[in-house]
């Protein structure tokens, strides 16, 4: 295989999980996922994070084709997510002398998944370790998305080991580095693992961009996507966007209907915003797309409009889904719209209406409910909450 380096002493040790159809067992991943380790190779040898366990066997023929019949010293666990920690366990058995090194929250999850560790070195803020020329530094960043979650800072060669931090969706196909690749097509796998999987964590994220600030950083190397070495900034800048829940202009509107009254409702508030002038307004029926990229639109864009027809007294069970995801979230600082549809008993706008209290966005106009097809009546108030959230995002 390939030996990609970051740095004369550094190498990139990664796989492409193309089978996967679901990350987490939870988020479409049409086009696979990348899991990332790195190797220094000093006078002392560390890796940082290890890959998923499908992986194991290569991964370690690849590490003693790099360091032949020398040990790993130091194992660094950034993060003990199994997706990271997958081998942890065979380097342990193929080197039983390594060192673990994590902070305190660590070596009890180490514990928990695969044995109780011995051998382990304690790391905290600021904590450093000599490798021979490489200087490594250690910062905690907590709840992104882990409680144990650091990062490892090269000093020597200015490289950011940063976890799943910075990372994203999408196999690596040939090229690794951000200048290797087309960032047309990351930039949508990058946005929705980021408000997947970190997206619930944003005050816990801008906390870490603050505290990594100082640190002059040449690259960063996450465990999952592109390796970072041209354009920084790039990546830097959109998640601190997305993390301060700093959104564009649009809608989202979503609908969940059995039989079409409520997406007719869905259709004319569209239809409505975009002779106001709103260009990005995406439709969703909540039956067929995955919660994965309504949330990654939520993230995008301000406004948000939400249907559901009743369903056994109750939210239509997607867009109940959907709603739930919303909140478990904790999605900030959006304007809100809701309507929605019934036939013989309501359920689907009263249960949105908790949603609305819960979640405690603006909301920009009474709730909507018809009953049976679409009347002039409630035709007019579906053109009346569109004017009302295009006057929003319009004088913002």
């Amino acid at each position: 295989m390939h030996q990609v380096k970051l740095a004369e002493n550094t190498y990139y040790l990664g796989y492409n999980d193309r089978r996967t159809h679901l990350f987490e067992n939870i988020w479409p991943i049409p086009h696979g996922v990348s899991y990332n380790s790195y190797l220094i190779v000093d006078k002392k040898i560390a890796l940082v994070d290890t890959v998923e366990r499908q992986f194991i066997d290569d991964y370690l023929d690849q590490i003693e084709a790099i360091i032949g019949d020398r040990p790993v010293d130091y194992l660094i666990i950034n993060h003990m997510e199994p997706d990271h920690s997958g081998a942890i366990k065979a380097i342990k058995t193929k080197y039983p002398e390594v060192t673990l090194v994590g902070n305190k929250k660590t070596f009890g999850f180490v514990e928990s998944f695969y044995f109780k560790p011995e051998n382990t070195l304690e790391v905290h803020d600021g904590a450093t370790l000599e490798l021979g020329e490489v200087k490594l530094q250690f910062q905690m960043i907590p709840m992104v998305h882990w409680p144990e979650t650091m990062v490892t800072y090269d000093e020597t060669n200015k490289i950011l080991f940063s976890g799943d931090a910075f990372g994203s969706y999408g196999t690596l196909d040939g090229g690794v580095f951000d200048d290797e690749i087309n960032l047309d097509f990351y930039e949508v796998e990058i946005m929705r693992y980021f408000t997947n999987i970190v997206g619930k964590y944003c005050p816990h994220t801008q906390r870490a961009i603050k505290k990594l600030a100082p640190l002059d950083i040449k690259m960063i190397a996450a465990t999952h996507g592109p390796i970072w070495r041209t354009d920084l900034d790039w990546v830097l800048s959109r998640y601190n966007k997305w993390s301060t829940y700093d959104t564009d202009p649009g809608v989202i509107v979503v609908y969940g209907s059995m039989y079409g009254n409520t997406q007719k409702m869905a259709e004319v508030i569209a239809r409505q915003l975009s002779e106001r002038g709103i260009k990005d307004i995406r439709v969703y029926d909540a039956s067929k797309t995955h919660s994965s990229y309504i949330i990654n639109d939520i993230f995008k864009y301000k406004g948000f409009i939400v249907g559901s027809c009743a369903y056994n007294n109750a939210m239509f069970p997607n867009v109940q889904t959907l709603i739930t995801t919303i909140e478990h979230m904790g999605i900030k600082d959006h304007y809100l719209g809701v309507f929605g549809n019934y036939a013989w008993n309501g359920g689907g706008v009263k249960n949105l209406m908790k949603f609305a209290e819960n979640i405690k966005w603006d909301l920009v106009h009474d709730p909507i409910e018809e009953k049976g097809a679409l009347k002039k009546d409630k035709f007019e108030q579906c053109i009346d909450l569109a004017n009302a959230m295009a006057d929003k995002l319009l004088q913002a």
